[in-house]
């Protein structure tokens, strides 16, 4: 299964004491592929992808990153933001993190490409939901990962920031980027992904070609 894969994950299974979240998880994710990860709330998503990207252990199975730790990026509900910090320090600060020195115009390109040009130097805690987290995906953009792993980051989004956070997604698949995505928006979103893997029932559910899942939404629709 892994071949040129950025990501594997075989029979994997988590328990929290003796509740069963979810088992026999297997799947893959490869360069320029998108998998969405879809299920009711409570059936493990995010669970799964913490432990896809080695933020947690799995009860049992195996799951393995092909990449670099530092060329692996997470954006979650959190958005990692420094509140007191203006957009361009907090770039300037994670550069750091990273080891990278990006010039002053690298930094103003990369918030002009996620719309907060004008907003450089306003303080991250002044900043609605929706630019928070256009910033944290300009963080991302900051470390060009191979592969990421999104944990609904359209949530509380404005229809402007929903409709950039698709076009960057899609934008990822063209650069070669790996992307596990969990989404609100399943029956919109799975349209941009090429693999869903759907939890539910302490398993998977569905796991196969995006165009097959939009089939069996539109039949449960027409019941």
């Amino acid at each position: 299964m892994a071949g040129d894969a950025l990501l594997t994950v075989r029979r994997a299974a988590k328990f929290y004491g003796q509740k069963l979240v979810f088992k026999e998880v297997s799947c893959s994710v490869g360069p320029g592929e998108i998998l969405l990860v879809a299920g009711h709330n409570g059936a493990g998503k995010s669970t799964l992808m913490r432990i896809m990207a080695g933020l947690s252990r799995p009860s049992a199975g195996e799951v393995e990153l092909h990449v670099e730790p530092e060329r692996a990026a997470y954006l979650g509900h959190a958005t990692f933001l420094y509140p007191g910090l203006s957009a361009r320090a907090n770039l300037r600060f994670w550069a750091t993190m990273y080891g990278l020195s990006p010039s002053e115009a690298e930094i103003s390109a990369l918030l002009a490409r996620v719309g907060l040009e004008k907003a450089a130097e306003e303080k991250a805690g002044s900043f609605s939901r929706g630019m928070a987290q256009r910033l944290n995906l300009a963080r991302i953009y900051l470390v060009a990962p191979e592969l990421i792993f999104l944990d609904e980051p359209g949530t509380g989004l404005d229809p402007r920031s929903l409709a950039t956070l698709r076009r960057e997604i899609a934008g990822f698949r063209e650069r070669g980027t790996g992307v596990v995505w969990i989404s609100h928006h399943v029956a919109e979103d799975a349209a941009l992904a090429d693999t869903v893997l759907a939890l539910g029932g302490q398993k998977v559910q569905y796991f196969g070609p995006s165009e097959g899942y939009l089939k069996t939404l539109d039949e449960e629709g027409a019941c």
